[in-house]
């Protein structure tokens, strides 16, 4: 097992002493927010919440997490946010809502610059910690994802998100892949991506 930590100081250490300012920057910025207001802040993904397309349970399955709150929409039948056991799936689902003209009040993703993750190897693949709790999410259009490398998560290979672009880049020489960031995902990123 690889353990990943900042140089010196625990990724953890670093998350609790920015947590005043992250919200306090998160509430300021419109960015996925879908105008007007601060955008609501995301939960811990428990063994209550399972994908909401294929079904699992999130805290189940390694590798990165997603929600999205749709302000008075109901995802698949339930209150907000949708949530997701993949990144990639979290952009699909929301291609198809936004054809549908629903529009997201926050899109949030696990931050694996905030969080102590692992790597990991069973039955032949390399895969990464998951992280659901509240505290791990982030901002999609805050991260540097690492698209398409050979580390998978619960739907095999995804978009992993990284508020460092540092971390990215390293992520990505370690274990390949291309950076991307949100306004860069497409349809056609999505389609390369899962198992």
């Amino acid at each position: 097992m690889c353990e990943h930590t900042r140089l010196g100081v625990p990724r953890r250490t670093v998350l609790a002493g920015t947590a005043a300012l992250g919200v306090s920057a998160l509430a300021g910025c419109s960015g996925s927010s879908g105008g007007g207001g601060e955008p609501p802040e995301p939960i811990t993904l428990t063994q209550e919440h399972s994908c909401d397309v294929c079904g699992m349970v999130i805290p189940n399955h390694p590798g990165p997490s997603a929600e999205v709150f749709y302000p008075g929409r109901e995802p698949a039948g339930h209150a907000n946010p949708a949530r997701f056991d993949s990144t990639w799936e979290a952009y699909q689902f929301d291609f198809e809502r936004r054809d549908e003209g629903w529009e997201p009040a926050g899109f949030y993703v696990t931050d694996y610059s905030a969080v102590d993750y692992r790597t990991f190897t069973d039955g032949g693949d390399t895969l990464v910690s998951t992280h659901p709790e509240a505290s791990s999410f982030v901002d999609s259009e805050e991260v540097t994802y690492v698209v398409g490398s050979e580390v998978k998560g619960a739907m095999g290979r995804d978009l992993i998100g990284f508020s460092d672009r540092a971390d990215a880049e390293s992520f990505r020489d370690e274990h390949g892949g291309q950076l991307m960031g949100h306004g860069d995902v497409t349809r056609a990123t999505i389609a390369s991506l899962g198992r």
